[in-house]
């Protein structure tokens, strides 16, 4: 049973806050998105994810902070606090920035955290706006942006426009999901 003293110790934090980072990025780039563009009509699939993504993308912008300020640090062996909690060295915030944390901890943490920002903050909203123009031109057009045939020359702009965005949001994502993954072998060493 874990004794009360890990309430209080910010490598517990970090450690819940990673599982949480990776876990949420894994269901929803390979269980979530494929499932519901496989079970829901396109319109359906579009509305949910437009509603997923920026909380989604919150939450992967918000978490390596945490991981930032929660930082474990190194043990310094045998030296004890107290109970049973270790003393640690280069913690926190200020530990990332060590030198010596510098492919360990800063490299990966802001790699996740970037990779989140470019999404929330362009990428995803790009997308968005590329996918409310293609509505409106389904419209003027008569035919949907997905039916077969000849397209207007700015159905086809705006269907090569979302293909390309999405593509960069999806490259973004799977960068920051190995950051993430690589961060995991760095806190098993660090067990």
């Amino acid at each position: 049973m874990p004794s009360y003293a890990t309430l209080t110790t910010p490598s517990s934090y970090h450690l819940l806050t990673y599982g949480t980072l990776l876990g949420s990025n894994l269901f929803q780039t390979f269980m979530n998105g494929p499932i519901a563009y496989t079970a829901l009509p396109r319109a359906q699939f579009s509305t949910l994810q437009q509603a997923i993504f920026p909380p989604y993308f919150t939450l992967q912008t918000v978490l390596p902070i945490v991981l930032a300020l929660t930082w474990p640090g190194d043990s310094l062996g045998s030296v004890k606090l107290g109970g049973n909690a270790l003393a640690r060295k280069d913690t926190g915030f200020a530990g990332v920035m060590a030198q010596s944390n510098f492919w360990d901890a800063l490299v990966p943490i802001a790699v996740m955290f970037g990779t989140s920002l470019l999404n929330l903050v362009v990428l995803g909203p790009a997308t968005t706006k590329v996918m409310r123009q293609r509505k409106h031109q389904e419209t003027r057009d008569g035919k949907r942006y997905h039916d077969p045939g000849p397209k207007s020359t700015e159905m086809q702009r705006l269907n090569s426009s979302f293909n390309y965005i999405h593509s960069a949001s999806s490259l973004s994502n799977l960068i920051g999901t190995g950051a993430m993954i690589f961060y995991g072998f760095v806190l098993a060493e660090k067990m």
